[in-house]
């Protein structure tokens, strides 16, 4: 035999669950007319109310004011006019000392917005992903998609789209059960206590000098690390202005020895961006103490969940996870799916990160 009975009922049963979907989706589109288009200016945009900041108009036209961003926000429409749901990426411009010089990708934090229409997630993230796909300028080296809600969302559309699955880790830390004080490890906050007793101090950028501080610490921190992107300083002023992010200092005798930049959306808080003066300043635990006071700053201001957009590559041996894990957070296993320009390519790292 060619195949076990089991891996016959198997295929059988992925074959059905598939035929399923297509006649659910289909059903869906024909009763609610959806169509979808993809806006790429201010004025293109339809109204609609978005629950999500990392999914909203308001995002959408910071990006659109920030040099070497191009923000794209995907709209499924109802025939009525509806807006039933809105998902928006943003395709960034890279320069590199080495080639390629430059490069293109695109970014997309969460599934979309989908307000109203919550039952029909998956049809819709459908819908919007695979005009997006076909949209894509060429020049576009890679797609990348992460933070979900749910590690499975999307799994069968992105799949089908071409794109690979890497496992990650989402870590947040919860803010509406217990005081940050109470989860945090002793051994952590003593060492912040005792930098904070030495005169470290954690505060609103609240002047000029102290934003410039703030920009300077975060592109001087992160230039050799390419996998980090920082935006120009437009958007971090921008995204003040807006209400829905701050954007914290850690000071040591009027200098700054860290920052960080959160965003709250949906009632939880985003840690965005960081730097820290780690080596200069060993003794006085700048990421400790910025990152402690960001949290604490957060669950002050009522947010349920303080979550990291960024933890570390999903190797085995990570400083950056371990550091966060300290403050009493849960780890989440989470996919990360990448799609690739170049075919060849994309099936190479297909095959690698299928083992």
């Amino acid at each position: 035999m060619l195949f076990s009975d089991t891996k016959v009922r198997i295929i059988a049963k992925k074959t059905r669950e598939t035929i399923v979907f297509f006649i659910l989706f289909i059903i869906f589109a024909a009763v609610n007319d959806i169509s979808i288009i993809i806006c790429t200016d201010s004025e293109e945009l339809p109204e609609f109310q978005a629950s999500d900041f990392f999914h909203s108009s308001e995002l959408f036209r910071i990006y659109k004011d920030t040099p070497r961003h191009r923000p794209v926000m995907v709209v499924a429409r109802c025939a009525d006019g509806r807006v039933a749901a809105h998902l928006l990426a943003v395709i960034r411009r890279r320069s590199w000392l080495v080639p390629p010089f430059l490069l293109w990708h695109c970014r997309i934090v969460g599934e979309g917005d989908y307000t109203g229409f919550e039952e029909h997630r998956d049809e819709l993230f459908n819908l919007m992903m695979t005009e997006l796909v076909k949209w894509m300028p060429v020049h576009v080296e890679y797609i990348e998609l992460s933070n979900f809600t749910s590690k499975m969302f999307g799994y069968k559309t992105l799949s089908e789209l071409g794109f690979f699955a890497v496992n990650w880790l989402n870590i947040h830390n919860s803010l509406h059960s217990k005081s940050p004080e109470e989860r945090i490890s002793a051994k952590l906050l003593g060492r912040i206590n005792g930098a904070i007793a030495k005169g470290a101090e954690t505060h609103e950028v609240r002047t000029e000098e102290e934003f410039a501080d703030f920009v300077h610490l975060l592109k001087a921190h992160n230039y050799f690390k390419p996998k980090r992107f920082i935006p120009d300083a437009t958007f971090f002023r921008k995204v003040v202005e807006s209400g829905c992010g701050k954007l914290l200092i850690t000071t040591y005798n009027d200098t700054t020895i860290g920052c960080c930049a959160y965003a709250v959306s949906k009632g939880n808080a985003y840690l965005w961006y960081a730097a820290y003066l780690r080596k200069s300043y060993l003794r006085l635990y700048p990421a400790e103490v910025t990152v402690w006071n960001a949290i604490k700053t957060a669950y002050e201001e009522g947010c349920q969940h303080f979550c990291f957009l960024d933890v570390g590559l999903p190797y085995r041996a990570n400083k950056l996870r371990d550091f966060i894990l300290g403050y009493g957070g849960k780890p989440v296993s989470a996919f990360r799916w990448f799609r690739c320009r170049y075919k060849w390519l994309n099936r190479i790292l297909t095959h690698v990160w299928s083992f």
